[in-house]
Order: C-alpha cells, then structure tokens, then sequence
C-alpha cells in the first residue's frame, strides 16, 4: 500500500447484533487520510462516527472490507496484535481526559510507553519532551486535581504524543472545557498538524469541526460528505 496515506479503509462494514437482526452501523464506507491532515468527523448520534473511530483506533474491527494503517493490514488482527499496533501507531485523547489522578503529570504521560521495551530514563525523557510540547514543562510533577481543565487536557495531549505515534485520535477534545480553553487546545492540535502530526478528531461542535484540513460527515453509517 502506498505510504502517502496513514490511513486507509476500503468498504467498510460494521453490524451489531439487535433483536433478531442486526443494526448495520457503518456501511461501505471507504476514506484515506493523507500524513498530516487534520481531519474533522462529524455527524448526529447513530450516523456512525463513533464506531468508525473505534475502528480507526483499533478498539474495534469490521466484518468486512479492508483496513491499512501506515501501510500494514490490520482489519482482522486478533486481539494482542491489534493492542501491540494501537500502543504503537495511535495516540488518544477523550473529552473526560482520562488521567491517573494518584499520579503526577509525568506519570501520566508516562503510561502509553510502559508497554514498550526501554529504559525508565528512556521514558522519563520522552514524557518530559511531550510535555514540553504543550507547554507544562513546570507542572511535572503536580497531580490532575492540582491542574486546570485545560491543563489537563493539554496533560492528555502530551500522553497522546509521547510514542511519537502515526495518529492522534481526539474524540470531543474541548467536550468539557470553555470556549477559550477549547481555543487554546485546537490551538495545539492545529500546531502538531502543522508539523506533520496525522490528527483525527471526532466532534459534534461545528465551529471547531471547520479549524481542520477536512470535514467529513456522516449519516446512517456512510459517509455522506467529504471536503
């Protein structure tokens, strides 16, 4: 597969189990991400979009089509597989931060890189340069109650880039921050674009939807847009 595109899925489907049928949740649904594009997933609740993201962060597989991250087939990989690749080629970010709040900042950003054969040295410098990244090189070692929203966010951020991964996936970024915090982290995601950084964010927030590269919008899982 061509190395151009970090992301590649080809006729997509997804069914889940209801009743006695099934509920068809993505359908044919086909997109290739260039490297650093920041790309926008929009659409209502049931078009898709979530289990696209899934997928796309290897949470999930399809039942059929193809699927190619940084070139390699990973549409049915079994469980291991599919977890070692995630570790290695997708950074998440959520709306509710997910952070560790018994552990520092450094601790937290730590994490994703304890899964990976290296030095604690090693990870510590990684962390430290994630860190510094966004901007909270002073707030190593304070824990998430002791930062604000957007702080930790920008703490989740750091988690996210600290494996120097393919992707970074942010579902609802600015979810739970204020309007000039949410600014301020689209603010960085448009920076990590800039240099090159592949992100994915998924969003119901229009204005924050059209900061990106691209939009693509869904409905009653397809893709019904892309621009």
């Amino acid at each position: 597969m061509s190395s151009d595109y970090v992301i590649d899925l080809s006729g997509i489907h997804k069914y889940y189990p209801m009743g006695e049928g099934s509920i068809h949740a993505l359908n044919n649904v086909s997109l290739k991400i260039p490297r650093g594009e920041f790309l926008s997933i929009m659409g209502p609740s049931g078009s898709g979009k979530s289990t696209l993201m899934n997928i796309i962060g290897l949470l999930d597989q399809p039942d059929e089509g193809r699927y190619y991250i940084d070139g390699e087939a990973v549409g049915s990989l079994d469980d291991n597989l599919r977890s070692e690749i995630r570790n290695r080629t997708i950074g998440f970010i959520f709306q509710n931060f997910n952070l560790l709040p018994r552990i520092s900042a450094l601790r937290n950003v730590i994490l994703p890189l304890s899964y990976r054969a290296m030095s604690v040295d090693e990870r510590i410098r990684l962390a430290e340069i994630a860190l510094k990244k966004v901007g909270l090189e002073d707030r190593v070692n304070h824990h998430p109650n002791q930062l604000s929203g957007g702080e930790r966010q920008r703490v989740a951020i750091a988690r996210a880039l600290s494996g120097s991964p393919s992707v970074i996936l942010a579902d609802e970024p600015t979810g739970n921050l204020d309007s000039k915090t949410g600014a301020q982290i689209l603010k960085i995601l448009k920076r990590l674009s800039a240099e090159g950084q592949t992100v994915i964010m998924v969003t119901h927030n229009q204005e924050l939807a059209m900061a990106a590269d691209r939009i693509v919008r869904m409905k009653d899982g397809k893709i019904v847009s892309s621009r």
